[in-house]
């Protein structure tokens, strides 16, 4: 690759940052739409859950083979490729006839999506090749994520009530549109000079894991747990899940190392991941309905409400940074656990007559609890493992946030339904109970997991790990 000006790497990181941005705005401008696409489409609760978790499974279940994928045919290429399937998936969207068409079209977004992320960090990570300049890029494209989350509920609200729900996939398309020809003008052609191989199996397993385990959870409610179509997709999770064991023991290069579980910092970033992400995701799902359908808010009154959480998740993750850096990631975990876990409480007590003082205090309370553990996540998954296997590492904690994104609007939607029967305005605070302790585990489970995560113990796990790599070929996978 060719040196480029300084002035053309920040051009490169723009552009990349945008497909961060317009994702991250997507995902919470479309939870603030959900009332409004249930009352227009006639959508049911399990369908709304679908219009979240088509988009989360698939990119859950693509992510590392997007990655892999640019850096065999090149990153430029599948990054554009990426972009044109999310704007036609969004265009798509906004025209959806019904909610069935939504969750395809969804599902095509997240098509694009798995290419998007993964690829433009690796582009970044090749064209700063300065350490100092690519920590700060590295920086800038943290800040992108927390200023689209603070944004998404304003600009989602604002259009929702001013337009309408459609208008939420149309403002994708001329950034799309905009960045696919920034890319070919300015961004550089790159390929790894070792790419991973193709592993279809693994792929193919992941795949029916993810998707039997949250259809099972999504529609045992409706169709009864002990329905054929229910235990049958249970079992077909199980059978993948050993299936994935077995196979990917037995790879030269896996989709999903085995072996990276013996660390266990490594373990317990992912099972964090997934704790924090689901509490993320289903807290973002139940409020979107909360507000408008039990309090009777606007979308905009909706996202003003919600703004202060967005903010404290915006605003902390460089200051968590900041502690890992000087005394390790438990003290930031601690925190975000507890901080999940006392907003869980404090949503116990939601009903429709709740002072609005104490649901934007318990928002804060959550933003401040997510906001610390973004970069502990990261930080623990990779630490002690050789650089060649670091990006790998992080690849795997990204898939496992979207793992948990789509577990938790799977878990927490369906801890609803189940109590609340086909209304969603009518005794939901009551239904919503249930969830909102599932919120509290999660908070005590990332407490639990960051102590655990951070012993004399736990850090000889990842050394030994470590080792067992050392004399392996570097297999390298780009962060998200």
């Amino acid at each position: 690759m060719p040196d480029l000006t300084r002035s053309r790497r920040m051009l490169v990181l723009a552009i990349c940052c945008s497909s961060l941005f317009i994702v991250g705005l997507d995902n919470t401008i479309v939870n603030l739409a959900l009332p409004s696409i249930r009352r227009d489409l006639g959508s049911s609760l399990s369908d709304l859950q679908w219009v979240i978790d088509a988009y989360t499974l698939v990119l859950a279940s693509l992510l590392m083979l997007g990655g892999s994928t640019g850096d065999r045919i090149g990153r430029r290429r599948t990054f554009q490729t990426g972009l044109t399937l999310f704007g036609i998936g969004s265009l798509l969207c906004s025209l959806a006839p019904s909610t069935g068409w939504l969750i395809a079209f969804r599902a095509v977004q997240a098509i694009g999506g798995s290419m998007l992320n993964p690829v433009a960090m690796s582009i970044i990570t090749n064209v700063f090749t300065d350490r100092s300049e690519r920590a700060k890029a590295i920086g800038v494209w943290g800040g992108v994520i927390g200023l689209s989350m603070a944004l998404g509920p304003l600009v989602g609200g604002v259009l929702v009530d001013a337009v309408g729900w459609r208008s939420v996939f149309w403002l994708n398309v001329p950034v799309v549109v905009a960045v696919v020809v920034l890319t070919a003008r300015f961004v550089p052609e790159s390929r790894a000079p070792r790419p991973r191989r193709f592993d279809p199996a693994g792929q193919l397993l992941m795949i029916v894991l993810l998707a039997g385990t949250t259809f099972g959870i999504i529609e045992g409610p409706g169709r009864g747990w002990g329905s054929p179509l229910i235990v049958g997709s249970f079992v077909a999770s199980a059978a993948a899940l050993v299936g994935l064991l077995l196979v990917e023991s037995r790879r030269a290069e896996p989709l999903l190392d085995p072996r990276f579980f013996a660390s266990v910092p490594f373990s317990a970033a992912t099972l964090t991941a997934v704790a924090a992400f689901a509490a993320f995701a289903g807290f973002l799902f139940l409020n979107a309905l909360y507000l408008q359908d039990v309090r009777g808010f606007s979308p905009l009154h909706a996202g003003l409400i919600t703004l202060p959480m967005a903010a404290m998740t915006a605003l902390l993750p460089p200051i968590s940074g900041r502690l890992v850096a000087r005394s390790g990631t438990r003290l930031p975990l601690v925190i975000g656990g507890l901080g999940i876990a006392a907003s869980g409480f404090l949503l116990l007590a939601l009903d429709p007559d709740t002072p609005l003082l104490l649901v934007v205090v318990a928002y804060v309370v959550f933003g401040i609890g997510f906001g610390m553990i973004n970069a502990p996540i990261t930080n623990t998954a990779v630490s002690g493992m050789p650089l060649a296997q670091a990006g790998v590492a992080a690849a795997v904690a990204s898939t496992s946030r979207q793992v948990g994104s789509a577990l938790g609007v799977a878990v927490l939607g369906s801890l609803v339904t189940a109590q609340l029967g086909a209304s969603v305005t009518t005794g939901f605070s009551d239904a919503a109970r249930p969830a909102w302790i599932v919120v509290i585990g999660c908070g005590l489970a990332v407490l639990v997991l960051g102590v655990a995560a951070t012993t004399g113990r736990a850090r000889s796990t990842a050394q030994r790990t470590a080792e067992r790599f050392e004399v392996a070929a570097p297999a390298t996978a780009p962060m998200s």
